[in-house]
């Protein structure tokens, strides 16, 4: 399994192929996974506790993206090499690519070459990247189209491709002309989480997520602000990125910074905490494919309120378990967080439940039983 980017990286791409090569490891499966290296200069081989799980990860050397406040890369010029080595040491009988910028690359041409079988998930939108390009705007359009394009080569030097949802399953084909892109959830173990269901003596509205730009979170703030002193809320923001001291410099410009908190990351049980006692999960982020963040908040039982982008519209459905909102509008966001925290305890009742059943089609379990299918060329059912 090819991932430029996994633990201790906290994002969603990271996150699905944690769960994926744990879930396969106890079906039985030997799962090697490779990525880039963290705190080994030289790289190397080690196994690790993922979920739970001893996995075996091949740490390719990588160097830090100055910009980023974490990403790390394995020089593109270098990495069919690693790939190489990796192939020669593995019999592997197929290989799934987690991207398809550096190392799922590398590995998809090697393994092609090899007559081992690919499979390919994308993670990626353009705004996942030219954040940190550092390039103007005109040759982030550029970059961003030779990105894609060679997206196109390497998509078609797989045996399939998928993606979370059937929303970034069109986005993918018309983004790079390719057809037959399925979709498939990224899953997640419902019963790791707590759902209370329980009346809530304080309001706490909830973020989860990396802080960037694309997650919109200054406009959870803006709405927030709004509604503070009327409803004597609170906003827990959990999460670290790049953007930690603008959005805690705009709470304190908005004369919020009483009411919200930034926890920074936490352990899985302290988020679960956090999701149990939540009031709503809000997100405004235009650039989800699937929003593991916002299925770990239904699994917990909380109505959810989205911007209405992307595939968030396939977790919330509007007036259901929560509300969608227009992307990047404050005021109705504020509106929809007011319908959701002065709803009756019937309707915020009839919300959880919405989102419970919601998630079922997520289980994780089914995620594997597709891959598997996959991985071994079968048919898929629709």
């Amino acid at each position: 399994m090819a991932c430029d980017t996994f633990a201790p990286d906290v994002n969603g791409a990271s996150r699905f192929a944690e769960r994926l090569a744990a879930g396969l490891t106890a079906r039985g499966h030997d799962v090697h996974i490779v990525t880039p290296s963290v705190g080994h200069r030289n790289g190397g081989t080690f196994t690790e506790q993922i979920e739970g799980v001893p996995l075996t990860v091949h740490r390719i050397p990588a160097v830090r993206w100055k910009p980023h406040d974490w990403l790390r890369f394995v020089w593109p010029w270098r990495a069919k090499h690693y790939a190489r080595q990796v192939l020669d040491a593995v019999p592997a009988d197929v290989v799934h690519s987690q991207s398809h910028i550096v190392l799922g690359r590398a590995l998809t041409r090697i393994a092609r070459a090899r007559g081992i079988p690919v499979v390919a998930t994308n993670h990626v939108m353009a705004e996942n990247i030219i954040d940190f390009t550092t390039l103007p705007p005109l040759l982030d359009k550029i970059f961003v189209k030779l990105a894609w394009d060679d997206a196109r080569r390497t998509f078609r030097l797989s045996r399939a491709v998928t993606t979370p949802t059937r929303k970034a399953a069109e986005f993918l084909e018309a983004t790079i002309d390719i057809h037959g892109v399925i979709a498939v959830s990224c899953g997640i173990d419902a019963g790791n989480y707590r759902p209370d269901l329980t009346p809530r003596e304080q309001k706490r509205v909830l973020f989860v997520g990396r802080l960037t730009t694309e997650k919109h979170v200054n406009v959870v703030l803006q709405a927030v602000a709004k509604l503070a002193p009327e409803h004597d809320l609170t906003f827990d923001v959990v999460g670290g990125g790049d953007q930690l001291h603008n959005l805690q410099q705009l709470a304190a410009e908005l004369g919020i910074d009483d009411r919200v908190t930034f926890h920074g990351r936490t352990s899985e049980e302290d988020l679960r905490e956090f999701l149990s006692r939540a009031s709503v999960f809000a997100i405004a982020s235009i650039a989800e494919l699937q929003s593991i963040a916002t299925m770990e908040a239904m699994a917990s039982g909380l109505p959810v309120v989205a911007a209405d982008a992307v595939a968030l519209p396939h977790l919330v459905r509007d007036g259901e378990n929560g509300y969608l909102f227009e992307p990047g509008n404050a005021d109705d966001l504020a509106d929809k967080l007011e319908l959701v925290l002065t709803a009756s305890p019937e309707e915020y009742r009839r919300m959880q439940q919405a989102s419970l059943d919601g998630v079922k089609i997520h289980d994780i379990e089914r995620t594997l039983d597709t891959f598997e299918k996959l991985y071994r060329g079968e048919p898929l059912e629709d």
